[in-house]
């Protein structure tokens, strides 16, 4: 099941202006080629960068576990134009085929077993147009994440404030274990989450066996390419190898 920041209503509704548009978003959205292009966004999430390509024409598939998170989506500018679909990137099934996949916001991490790693990347595989294009980032683990996570920030709401602070519990092997606190004036919420550092070298060994061919690999959303002992970023650009 997904962590409670996403699949709590009341968390899921403040989702947009914790993670607002950012960077990274800015570099998918530049993914796309002249629309209309099919895109399918695994982990959506609220919708932010579906939203984008749809305003662009282009034709959007949003995936995610969460109904709280996509019953925010379909409230987007564009949601109506979006076809949203409550699945875990594991298991989504779909007769399309697309120009586009992506998986957004560290999603990837999430994926805490090798099967799913595996399971993702044939849905991936298995839905890709001939000549179309996945990408997907991870944080390299060589960087000392436990260094740089914690932090507090009030966030402004329509109905008042709620301060939120995420605190690193411990990493053991590649598992980092972290806790996001949300004070609202009325009541504290609480949502433990685990994430999991593959190595470069591990994921694209689990893209060879799957099919995939890795393409590149940035390090920033600059567009730099990859350097193992310093980018913070390894953001994957695959294309099918069958």
């Amino acid at each position: 099941m997904p962590d409670a920041h996403y699949v709590n209503s009341k968390l899921a509704e403040i989702y947009d202006i914790d993670s607002g548009w950012s960077v990274d978003r800015d570099f998918y959205l530049a993914l796309a080629g002249p629309p209309p292009e099919s895109i399918l966004d695994l982990g959506c999430g609220t919708g932010l960068i579906c939203n984008a390509y749809a305003a662009q024409g282009h034709h959007v598939t949003g995936v995610d576990p969460s109904a709280a998170m996509l019953a925010i989506g379909r409230t987007k500018h564009y949601g109506s134009k979006i076809n949203w679909v409550e699945a875990q990137a594991q298991t989504f099934e779909s007769d399309n085929r697309f120009d586009l996949i992506i998986m957004t916001g560290h999603a990837f991490q999430v994926l805490l077993e090798d099967a799913d790693v595996l399971d993702t990347f044939e849905t991936m595989r298995k839905h890709l147009k001939p000549g179309g294009l996945i990408v997907f980032e991870s944080r390299n683990p060589i960087i000392d994440w436990s260094k740089q996570w914690n932090y507090e920030v009030d966030l402004k709401l329509p109905t008042g404030s709620v301060t939120e602070s995420r605190r690193f519990l411990a990493m053991n092997n590649d598992r980092m274990t972290f806790e996001l606190r949300y004070q609202f004036p009325d009541q504290t919420l609480i949502s433990n989450s685990e994430l999991r550092f593959l190595t470069h070298d591990q994921i694209a060994a689990h893209l060879h066996n799957s099919g995939l061919s890795v393409d590149k690999v940035l390090g920033d959303w600059n567009g730099s390419y990859y350097e193992p002992g310093t980018s913070e970023e390894m953001i994957f650009m695959v294309r099918s190898a069958r």
